[in-house]
């Protein structure tokens, strides 16, 4: 899975290399509960957002899962680091026309998604539970269920954070970085996915 975290943060390339003060259509981050995975349909969801930037079909163990992005980057914004091209981006997953997974990543400072991957070790197979993870991480930026996660999990929580340095004729450089973290019906951990993708 942390290979469609990756895919979609990287979606965002496409804005900056547009070399635009601002590009896309800004939004704030939905609250929590205002969508719910596994109920929340697909009209519902573009009702509130309106028309996504962009639509597309990923398959996810054997499905076929569409996927909606809303994305914005402004240049002139404030970034959480120095240097980073500020941008966000909401991506959901519909099976059935039924929500199945939500992604937000953001490099705002007001916003932004960054989390301490430092602590990843400290997550363990069959004894960390939910409210571990979210003790140690914060509030998730990502969620999913089937068939976005594997069979043997209930959900998966996510962490994804993507900085973008540099411009059209520099050249960009982008750092991003995914945790997901699979439970299973008690809220125990079954799975651990990390990635890093540093500048070269």
């Amino acid at each position: 899975m942390c290979r469609i975290a990756r895919a979609t943060a990287l979606l965002s390339v496409g804005l900056l290399l547009g070399g635009c003060a601002g590009a896309g259509r800004d939004f704030i981050r939905p609250n929590a509960d205002s969508f719910q995975v596994g109920q929340t349909t697909f009209a519902q969801v573009t009702q509130k957002m309106g028309e996504p930037k962009t639509t597309s079909e990923v398959l996810q163990n054997g499905k076929h899962v569409k996927t909606i992005v809303y994305s914005y980057a402004n240049a002139s914004g404030q970034p959480l680091e120095e240097g980073v091209i500020p941008y966000r981006g909401m991506t959901y997953f519909f099976y059935d026309d039924t929500l199945v997974g939500e992604q937000f990543v953001s490099s705002f400072k007001l916003d932004n998604t960054n989390f301490d991957d430092a602590l990843t070790d400290r997550v363990q197979k069959g004894r960390t539970t939910r409210e571990d993870a979210v003790a140690l991480f914060g509030p998730p930026s990502a969620l999913f269920i089937p068939p976005m996660v594997k069979e043997t999990s209930s959900e998966t929580i996510g962490y994804t954070y993507h900085a973008i340095r540099g411009g059209l004729f520099t050249g960009l450089k982008q750092h991003i970085k995914v945790l997901h973290i699979s439970f299973d019906g008690g809220g125990v951990v079954t799975d651990i996915e990390h990635s890093v993708q540093a500048p070269k």
